[in-house]
C-alpha cells in the first residue's frame, strides 16, 4: 500500500515591522500570528511604542533605527508602517538594501517620489507591494468577481463614501488620508486610468487642510465615478454603490451580515413603444462574503508573493496609478481656491 506524505507548510518569511502606531500593530499582530513569517524584528524611534510591543511579543528584535534591520542579513523583507511622508524615502532604502518591501498606502505623495521607488524595485529584483488593503477584502472580492462576469452589464457609474467624524490629521488632508483606499478600489473595478479629475474640498477646521472633499472621475469608457470624502460627519460610512445597465450592488462594510447587496432594478425598453422606458425592481439578494480579515489575506499574500516570486496584486505599478490619481485630485483641489478649472489626468 502506498500512502502519499503530507505536504510540506511552504517556509516562513523572516520579516521585520518599522512604526509601531495603530496600524504597525495590526501588521505585527497578523505577521506575529502567521505560520509563514518569522517576525524577527520591530522598529519605532518612540521608546514607549516598543515597550508596549516589547511586552507583548518577546521573540522579534526592537530596535529605534531602520538601519539595524536593513544591516541584518538574515532578514529578508521589511514591512513599513511608517507616517505617509517617509514612505517613498524608506522605501528606496529597504529596497536598495537587497530587502523585499511592503509599504503602506498611499506610496508616495507625488508621481516622481512614487516613480523613483518603482526604479529602485526595478533595480534590486525585489518584490514591491502597497497596502492597499482594500483590494484583499473578501466583499470586494466578491463584488469583483459580480462585476466582471457581466451580471450588472454594461457599469454607467459608481460612487463611494468613506465618511465620518474622525481625527483631524495636521500632516495630509482627506483626500490623501482617506481616498488612497478608494480611489485604488475604484481603479481595481474600473480596470482603467480617468482621464478626468474634479475635485472640490472645504478647510474648516484647519486652515489649508481640507477635512471633506467630493471627488469625480471620468475613464475612457464613459464610467464615471463619484468620491465623499470627510472627516466631519454625523454618519460613518465605508461603501460603495455600482449602478449598471442590467442591475446595481452596493458594498456596505459597516453592515456585519449583509456587505454586498445585489438590486435586480433598472429601466426596461416597453416592447409597444419606441424609445419609452419602465422601472424595474425585481429580487434583491446578498451572496454570501467570506468572514476574513482583510489584512491577513493581505499580509498573507504579501508572505506568499516574497517566497514564491509571484507579483503583488497591488504591486508598485498600481500603487503608482492611485499616487497619479490622487495628485491629479489634489491639482484640481489646488485650482479650486483660484480659477475652479477641472484637472486634466496626467
Amino acid at each position: 500500500m502506498v500512502t502519499s506524505r503530507p505536504a510540506e507548510r511552504p517556509r516562513a518569511v523572516t520579516v521585520g515591522v518599522a512604526g509601531l502606531g495603530y496600524w504597525g500593530t495590526n501588521l505585527a499582530r497578523n505577521l506575529d500570528a502567521s505560520p509563514y513569517a518569522d517576525l524577527r524584528w520591530c522598529c519605532d524611534p518612540r521608546p514607549a511604542e516598543r515597550e508596549r510591543l516589547r511586552e507583548r511579543y518577546r521573540e522579534p528584535r526592537f530596535a529605534s533605527d531602520l538601519a539595524e534591520l536593513l544591516d541584518d542579513p538574515g532578514l529578508e523583507a521589511v514591512v513599513l508602517a511608517t507616517p505617509v511622508p517617509t514612505h517613498a524615502e524608506l522605501a528606496v532604502r529597504v529596497l536598495e538594501a537587497g530587502k523585499h518591501c511592503f509599504v503602506e498606502k498611499p506610496l508616495a505623495q507625488s508621481v516622481a517620489d512614487a516613480e523613483r521607488v518603482l526604479e529602485a524595485e526595478r533595480a534590486s529584483g525585489r518584490t514591491l507591494m502597497v497596502g492597499h488593503v482594500l483590494e484583499y477584502h473578501p466583499a470586494l472580492t466578491r463584488l469583483k468577481q459580480i462585476v466582471d462576469g457581466g451580471e450588472l452589464g454594461r457599469i454607467y457609474y459608481i460612487y463611494g463614501r468613506r465618511v465620518n467624524l474622525g481625527e483631524l490629521r495636521a500632516d495630509e488632508n482627506a483626500l490623501w488620508s482617506l481616498g488612497a483606499h478608494d480611489v485604488s478600489v475604484l481603479l481595481y473595478l474600473a480596470e482603467e486610468e480617468p482621464d478626468e479629475i474634479w475635485a472640490r474640498g472645504e478647510s474648516y477646521m484647519r486652515e489649508g487642510i481640507e477635512d471633506v472633499v467630493f471627488g469625480f472621475l471620468r475613464f475612457p469608457s464613459g464610467l464615471a465615478a463619484h468620491l465623499h470624502l470627510s472627516w466631519l460627519d454625523p454618519h460613518k460610512a465605508r461603501g460603495f454603490t455600482v449602478v449598471g445597465s442590467k442591475r446595481m450592488a452596493t458594498l456596505d462594510d459597516m453592515d456585519n451580515e449583509r456587505k454586498v447587496t445585489v438590486y435586480d432594478k433598472g429601466f426596461d425598453e416597453k416592447v409597444d413603444t419606441y424609445g419609452e422606458y419602465i422601472t424595474r425592481a425585481g429580487d434583491i439578494r446578498s451572496p454570501r462574503v467570506a468572514d476574513d480579515e482583510p489584512l491577513r489575506v493581505e499580509v498573507e499574500h504579501f508572505l506568499a508573493c516574497v517566497r514564491d516570486g509571484r507579483r503583488p496584486l497591488s504591486d508598485g505599478v498600481s500603487g503608482l496609478r492611485v499616487v497619479r490619481v490622487l495628485e491629479g485630485l489634489q491639482r484640481s483641489l489646488d485650482a479650486s481656491r483660484g480659477t475652479g478649472a477641472p484637472a486634466a489626468a496626467s
